[in-house]
């Protein structure tokens, strides 16, 4: 398994332990949220940290499930399903892990 794939999925591991700590320390300082060639919905480390916070204090059941994972040069992509509550209807998401190093720079989502 490549390096950058294990930090991915280690953000998700982190994602459904809600560990927003765990999760922003795998990222660059000025790391970013965005949608897919869209608008920034995350700015830096600490947007990413408050930003996930509030987003596990309002959906404390989510959960994401990588349904398939893609590895190409500095970039990794994951298929995944997420669930906020076992009321919502789940849904799919492709995101998109770009890297300086062995750190996550930025984050976009297809939805």
């Amino acid at each position: 398994m490549s390096v950058k794939l294990a930090v991915a999925e280690a953000m998700i591991a982190h994602y459904n332990a809600q560990d927003a700590d765990s999760y922003v320390a795998l990222m660059t300082d000025d790391a970013c949220e965005a949608g897919y060639r869209g608008a920034v919905l995350r700015e830096g480390k600490e947007g990413v940290r408050s930003g996930l916070k509030a987003m596990f204090a309002e959906f404390p059941q989510n959960r994401a499930d990588i349904l398939s994972s893609y590895v190409l040069g500095e970039t990794v992509v994951l298929h995944e399903k997420v669930s906020r509550s076992a009321e919502s209807e789940p849904f799919e998401v492709m995101s998109i892990y770009s890297f300086e190093g062995d750190k996550v720079s930025r984050v976009e989502f297809v939805r």
